[in-house]
Order: C-alpha cells, then sequence, then structure tokens
C-alpha cells in the first residue's frame, strides 16, 4: 500500500492542491454572489440558483484540471470533449430557448433591475403585460396582472423588450419586501 502512494505521491499533492484551490474559488464565489443578492436585496432562492450554476461550472473545471494531472493524454480528452460538445450542440439547438433563459436568469440576477414586488410594464406591441412581479425564476418570472391572472413571461423576452417599472416593492416594518 505505501508503494501506491509513492508511486503516485506527485499527482496525490497536485489532486490535493486542486481540490483546495477549487475550494476556494468555490468560497469566494458564494460569497461575492451573496454579497451581490444582499446589494441587490434579491430572493435568496436567485442567489442559491446562480450558486448552483458557478458550483457546476467550477466543479466541471476542476474534474479536467484533475484528469491531466492523473496522466489522461490531451489528445484523448479532445476527442471526448469535442464528441460530447458536438452531442451537447445538437441537443442544445434544439432547445435553445432554454438556455437562453437560462442565461438572461444570470444577467437579470446580476444586473437585478427590478425584483419581487416591483410593479412593472412590459412594452410589447404584440402583447403589452402590466403587473406585479410574484416571482422570478431561471427560466421565467410570474407576474400578477390587475385582473388577477397569473401570467408567466419568458426571461430571454425581458432582454428583448423594454420595460418599465412602475413602482417599486414596498418594505414592511423589518425592512423586508412584502408584495
Amino acid at each position: 500500500m505505501l508503494e501506491l502512494f509513492q508511486g503516485y505521491q506527485k499527482q496525490l499533492l497536485q489532486t490535493i492542491i486542486a481540490l483546495a484551490i477549487i475550494l476556494l474559488i468555490r468560497f469566494l464565489l458564494y460569497k461575492t454572489i451573496k454579497r451581490v443578492g444582499k446589494m441587490g436585496e434579491l430572493d435568496p432562492n436567485r442567489t442559491r440558483l446562480i450558486f448552483k450554476y458557478f458550483n457546476f461550472f467550477i466543479s466541471t473545471v476542476g474534474i479536467f484540471i484533475i484528469s491531466i494531472f492523473w496522466g489522461v493524454n490531451i489528445d484523448d480528452l479532445g476527442w471526448f470533449i469535442s464528441s460530447a460538445f458536438a452531442v451537447i450542440g445538437v441537443a442544445f439547438f434544439a432547445v435553445w430557448s432554454i438556455l437562453s433563459n437560462v442565461t438572461a436568469g444570470i444577467i437579470l440576477f446580476f444586473s437585478f433591475p427590478f425584483k419581487i414586488g416591483d410593479r412593472i410594464r412590459i412594452q410589447d406591441k404584440d402583447f403589452p403585460t402590466e403587473g406585479l412581479i410574484e416571482d422570478i425564476r431561471a427560466f421565467h418570472i410570474h407576474i400578477r396582472s390587475d385582473e388577477g391572472e397569473l401570467l408567466t413571461y419568458p426571461n430571454n423576452l425581458l432582454l428583448q423588450k423594454g420595460v418599465a417599472q412602475i413602482s417599486k416593492a414596498k418594505k414592511d416594518d423589518d425592512g423586508k419586501d412584502s408584495i
């Protein structure tokens, strides 16, 4: 058993260092995303969702780097990744709207132009929408119209259309947003 550890001592050390760096980056990103969410007074669920996206990205890069430390041939890995991206690319092309909505959700998180409880009007000539934002999710937002209808509006259209903020969310006695 000792011979096994001595034979792979360099790879084990590199893996431990890589894991420590990945955990440090993950921790720093968590703090940054949490701070941005707090500054923008965003819903904690949105903050957790953005953290999951970045956590997935960091984990993927970490696995790639650690696999190189353990002697995976870069050419073979390149073939594997290019084949995987070809399959994933076809799948994403088939569901491009999902990808664009998730990307728009990330952009809306970091720019936080509006939040839950705000009253907005979407400047769309075909489907004008006005109401109170009840929820902001990864793919869409929920808007309660004056007639009581719950409208689901895709995030990518929020970036494409003009959005007028009619009023901001009201604060209750604790300083929290109330609808």
